[in-house]
């Protein structure tokens, strides 16, 4: 499963305070086996469930040249079986047991979770390990996943209004790196061209336990965790780490604008983006902020004046990393970009004039006080909430590891994006939402050309 991010923020039903971090302390343990396997633990005994997520430091922007589609190609063989849990086995036993599981394909990884009631902890930690160890790659799974994969993109993108358009043609807009610019699917030739031998050598390189994470989130007790830990997964052998790829974009980033004829859409819309600046930097945070204030909720200003105001836009997302990553995931190079959906009876130019005038306000005048702490407030249960699931905490630990070193940054984050000040969003506004920084892709309806022969 290609997995897309849309909004970040959402409203707790009930009223909060003023907006102030230290709401919720996590509680982190973090090591490292001798493998090199990263384990992240978090006691959480609320409710009898656990949570085991697997991440993989490997995904799209990974891949080599000819070899587009691998990642996502392998989260499905993933699936396929492994020496001790042949095909069908993992599906059923998570099922058998309560539980659910999935997969998804990202940029920068590729995870896998179970979500099981808590004494079926080493029933996770089975599966996952013995995938790890030694997944069934053979020509029968092979074919049978090149044709799983192809029938996801007709049926899920090549089928749907808009997501060609946001999967294949925005990367090249917003990216000038091949690394980036990519399509995150791949294409069917390059998936037709797969080997057995690719493929293999894919699973060796990647899915070490030293290019990996092990997060288990729940009702678990922590020295009982680490010896099955220890267990299934101690003895698997390390491999020496991929190296990484250059995803370096040029520092001259020129305006550019291009429209995308989709048949299947039925009103235009349009995509716009500008790069992002470094993770975790002053500015990644007040752009944070900025999006929150542009698209928060019902008092945003995108749907006060957009939606409500001038009734030219029907929807919309936007989000740092937008449309693969969110603030969370994001890892730069990324940009912060935005999808909307309007009128006809608006012009594509008309809608990035008024996306810019938006900005503009944010550019010329800092955010009023009050109107900062609603938003804030806001971003405040937004955190709030996700963190209520196991599953998303999980998600949240593995994250700050892989890409910060640190996991226990969970617990001050929050406290980062709410100390922003009008001053540090109105700077950032300027530095970064541009015109002469803006890539834009006008999306239009357009009758078909006749049916696809197959690809």
């Amino acid at each position: 499963m290609i997995k897309s991010v849309a909004l970040a923020f959402g409203l707790l039903a009930s009223s909060l305070p003023p907006a102030t971090a230290g709401d919720i302390t996590i509680p982190v343990e973090a090591y490292k086996l001798k493998n090199g396997l990263r384990v992240i633990l978090s006691r959480d005994s609320a409710v009898p469930v656990v949570t085991v997520y697997m991440i993989y430091d490997v995904g799209a922007r990974s891949e080599e040249k000819g070899r587009t589609g691998f990642a996502h190609l392998f989260e499905h063989m993933m699936f396929e079986g492994s020496a001790n849990a042949p095909k069908g086995v993992h599906n059923k036993t998570i099922e058998s047991n309560g539980g659910v599981f999935n997969g998804s394909t990202h940029p920068d990884f590729t995870d896998y979770y179970e979500v099981l009631p808590s004494n079926k902890l080493a029933t996770a930690l089975w599966l996952e390990s013995d995938r790890m160890r030694n997944l069934s790659i053979n020509e029968e799974n092979l074919k049978n996943q090149k044709e799983a994969v192809k029938q996801e993109r007709r049926l899920s993108f090549d089928n749907q209004p808009y997501n060609t358009a946001i999967v294949d043609v925005w990367p090249t807009l917003m990216f000038r790196n091949w690394q980036s610019s990519h399509s995150l699917i791949g294409s069917f030739e390059d998936l037709n061209n797969a080997t057995l031998e690719d493929v293999s050598k894919f699973f060796k390189t990647h899915y070490a336990p030293d290019n990996a994470a092990l997060v288990i989130v729940g009702d678990i007790q922590n020295a009982e965790a680490k010896k099955l830990v220890e267990t299934y997964f101690g003895d698997i052998p390390s491999q020496p780490l991929p190296k990484r790829p250059d995803l370096a974009e040029p520092a001259d980033f020129k305006a550019i604008t291009q429209v995308h004829k989709d048949p299947l859409a039925q009103v235009p819309a349009v995509i716009i983006g500008y790069p992002g600046p470094k993770r975790r930097s002053p500015d990644y945070y007040a752009l944070h902020m900025v999006d929150a204030i542009l698209t928060a909720g019902d008092s945003s200003r995108f749907r006060m004046d957009l939606i409500k105001g001038k009734e030219s836009v029907v929807q919309y997302e936007a989000e740092l990393g937008w449309p693969f990553a969110s603030a969370r995931d994001y890892r730069d190079p990324e940009p912060y970009a935005m999808f909307l959906v309007y009128k006809p009876t608006f012009t594509a130019e008309q809608i990035v004039g008024q996306v810019q005038d938006e900005i503009a306000k944010l550019q010329n005048q800092p955010v009023d006080a009050k109107e900062l702490d609603r938003v804030k407030t806001q971003v405040r249960a937004g955190a709030i909430r996700e963190m209520q699931s196991s599953q998303t905490r999980a998600e949240a630990l593995a994250q700050f590891q892989l890409a910060d070193g640190d996991p226990a940054l969970i617990n001050t984050e929050l406290d980062r994006v709410l100390a922003v000040t009008p001053a540090q969003i109105q700077a950032a506004a300027k530095k970064y939402l541009t015109p002469d920084k803006r890539a834009v892709l006008e999306i239009q309806p357009a009758p078909a050309q006749g049916p696809k022969g197959e690809k």
